[in-house]
C-alpha cells in the first residue's frame, strides 16, 4: 500500500471528521460556545446517519471496485490494471475500517449490557 493511498484515506477521514463536527453543532471547532442548556439553532447529525453515510461510501467504494474489475475484463480502452488494484484496495481498507467500528460498537454494547445496576 503506498504512502499516497494512506494519504488519501486520512484526508478522507479528516473531512469527515470535519463535516461532522460542522454539522454537529461546530463542537471541537475554533470559537464554539458550548451551553448544554440553551437550544441550538444549528440542526443536529445523529450518530445512526453518520454510520448509514459511512456504510453508503464503502458500499459506494466496493460498487465502483467492480465496475472497474468488470471494464478492465471486457477490455475497455482507458481502463489499467493499476486502477483496477487501487479501486479494489480502497474497498477493501473502507470494508476493515466499517467492520472495526462494527466491532467496537458491539464491545461497547456488551460492556454496557454487563454493568451491574
Amino acid at each position: 500500500m503506498s504512502n499516497m493511498h494512506i494519504d488519501g484515506v486520512l484526508a478522507q477521514i479528516r473531512s469527515l471528521q470535519a463535516q461532522t463536527r460542522m454539522n454537529a453543532g461546530g463542537i471541537g471547532a475554533p470559537g464554539a460556545i458550548q451551553n448544554p442548556l440553551a437550544p441550538d439553532a444549528t440542526p443536529k447529525t445523529s450518530f445512526a446517519s453518520v454510520l448509514k453515510q459511512g456504510i453508503d461510501a464503502v458500499n459506494q467504494a466496493q460498487i465502483k471496485a467492480g465496475e472497474t474489475a468488470t471494464a478492465f475484463e471486457k477490455g475497455t480502452p482507458g481502463v489499467e490494471l493499476s486502477q483496477v488494484m487501487l479501486e479494489m484496495q480502497k474497498a477493501s481498507v473502507s470494508f476493515r475500517a466499517v467492520t472495526e467500528v462494527r466491532n467496537r460498537l458491539v464491545n461497547v454494547y456488551q460492556d454496557i449490557m454487563n454493568m451491574p445496576i
